[in-house]
């Protein structure tokens, strides 16, 4: 299976520009990555086809509002986490008392796991942007070293050593707010 790419910083800036054909084309081609996002953040299938396509209009609509066009990747990966909190954080207030009684264990679970992975997302967006980088193309994305590292123009170690540093950062970024959370609870 052929591993597709980001749109190019052409049809980027072309799209910024305005150009109608270009703007199509990066919708279109931002599409399966903004998917992938939206997968691995939404709590339900169809809370992620949701966040996708708000995410693909807010892309759509505002384009021109991004300030480099190498910053695509975590654009969008921002629009998609703060679309999939959103919608969580609506479907937890819109649940009726027979819905908690039934699921309640479940429901729990689900905030756990939703607020994890806002924490994951949280950490991974403070990224420097060549740290993020990589991490989003190896981690998220699931493309192989080689290839992120011709992607980027990296060297596989140099890939690799920003890739091992984008892992320490976000791991201790998570570190430090469970740390927090459980100092907040012991007072």
């Amino acid at each position: 299976m052929g591993e597709s790419r980001w749109p190019d910083e052409r049809l980027i800036v072309a799209a910024q520009g305005g150009d109608v054909d270009s703007i199509a084309a990066l919708v279109s081609g931002s599409h399966p990555h903004i998917q992938r996002f939206a997968h691995s953040l939404c709590a339900t299938a169809e809370d992620a086809e949701d966040a996708a396509q708000e995410a693909l209009i807010i892309l759509y609509r505002k384009i021109g509002m991004l300030r480099a066009s190498g910053a695509l990747a975590s654009w969008m990966f921002r629009i998609v986490r703060n679309e999939c909190l959103r919608r969580a954080r609506t479907s937890l207030s819109g649940r009726t008392p027979a819905q908690d009684t039934i699921s309640a264990a479940s429901a729990e679970d689900e905030v756990l796991r939703r607020l994890e992975a806002g924490r994951v997302a949280a950490a991974v967006a403070d990224l420097p942007a060549d740290q993020r980088s990589v991490l989003i193309m190896r981690d998220i994305q699931g493309y192989g070293g080689r290839m992120v590292a011709d992607a980027l123009g990296l060297s596989t170690t140099a890939m690799k050593s920003r890739l091992h540093r984008a892992r320490a950062t976000v791991r201790q970024a998570l570190q430090d707010t469970s740390d927090e959370a459980r100092g907040e609870n012991d007072e």
